[in-house]
């Protein structure tokens, strides 16, 4: 069975503690998104990522690390889990069916770190696989036209640092999140999903 396996983003330690809010893998299209590809036979799993308010990345990928990864499995990542993703997949030998980065963050530029949030310096500390697409049937890159520039600068750099990536860019859809495409579906990422 196909299965995709969603990596939410950053979130700051107010949000995340708020007990009227849902949790990071409940947030923004995430449920939507998991519905959707339920109805049509994709097992979705939403990992619950550790402190996503400071992400350690060898915390962030003990949690990936309990699914089995093959030819049937989709990862998704969001902002930060794109970025996530990226290190991941350049550190692991493994064989996907798909890569989505969805406005992947890659802290390009500390200096201009978005939302001026504390990181862990070490958590982007790693080589590019240039050849990283080869471990999936297909890596794509959502990008929105009025996105941060730090998003902007992270896309630039993967497409110059990874080989056969597709770009989809949409328009004015913000960071991709529920305040930035005044929705909580995301339709052209689920039809690359059932592609």
């Amino acid at each position: 069975m196909k299965k995709a396996i969603i990596i939410h983003g950053y979130f700051t330690y107010e949000n995340v503690m708020d007990p009227n809010k849902n949790t990071p893998s409940n947030h923004q299209w995430i449920p939507w998104l998991s519905k959707q590809i339920y109805i049509r036979d994709i097992f979705p799993i939403a990992i619950e990522m550790p402190r996503p308010w400071f992400p350690n990345y060898d915390d962030w990928k003990h949690e990936l690390d309990r699914f089995e990864l093959d030819e049937n499995t989709i990862l998704i990542g969001h902002s930060y889990g794109g970025g996530f993703l990226v290190r991941y997949l350049s550190e692991n030998n493994v064989q996907l069916n798909k890569v989505i980065l969805v406005a992947p963050y890659m802290c390009i530029k500390p200096e201009e770190s978005l939302d001026d949030k504390q990181q862990d310096p070490t958590f982007f500390d790693f080589k590019i696989d240039p050849n990283l697409a080869k471990k999936a049937g297909e890596l794509i890159i959502f990008k929105s036209t009025n996105d941060n520039p730090d998003i902007d600068a992270s896309i630039d750099f993967l497409q110059a640092s990874i080989v056969n990536t597709k770009l989809i860019t949409l328009e004015n859809r913000g960071h991709f999140t529920t305040a930035t495409m005044g929705t909580t579906q995301f339709p052209e990422l689920l039809a690359e999903i059932l592609k």
